[in-house]
C-alpha cells in the first residue's frame, strides 16, 4: 500500500538543480521535490508521496487528513497493533515486571 501525507512547506531551496522544499509533517520534518508543484509558496500544504510534493491542498483539508490518521492510530492501538498491523511493544515496565 502506498500512502501520501500532507505537510506544511517551511523552506524552499535548490538541490542538484531541482526546486526542493522542507516540510513539517505534524512535527516530523523532511524534504521533498517541488518540481510537480512549482507554484507552491511557503506556508502552504502539499500532499507528499515518495519524496515528491504532488498536489497543493488548503490547511483545512490537511487538518481533516491528520484527524483521520489520528483515528486510525487510535483504532489500531485499541487492537494492540500499529497502523501497519504489527503488534505494539509492551511497556518496558511490563516487560521487567513493574507496574503489573
Amino acid at each position: 500500500m502506498c500512502l501520501a501525507i500532507p505537510g506544511k512547506l517551511i523552506e524552499i531551496f535548490e538541490e542538484s538543480g531541482l526546486k526542493m522544499g522542507r516540510f513539517d509533517f505534524a512535527g516530523a520534518f523532511n524534504k521533498a521535490c517541488l518540481e510537480y508543484v512549482p507554484e507552491i509558496e511557503l506556508g502552504q500544504y502539499a500532499i507528499v508521496h515518495a519524496g515528491f510534493a504532488i498536489n497543493i491542498i488548503d490547511e483545512e483539508e490537511a487538518r481533516k487528513t491528520y484527524a483521520v490518521w489520528d483515528e486510525m492510530i487510535q483504532a489500531a492501538a485499541e487492537e494492540g497493533e500499529d497502523i501497519f498491523g504489527m503488534p505494539l511493544e509492551e511497556k518496558k515496565e511490563d516487560k521487567e515486571g513493574y507496574d503489573k
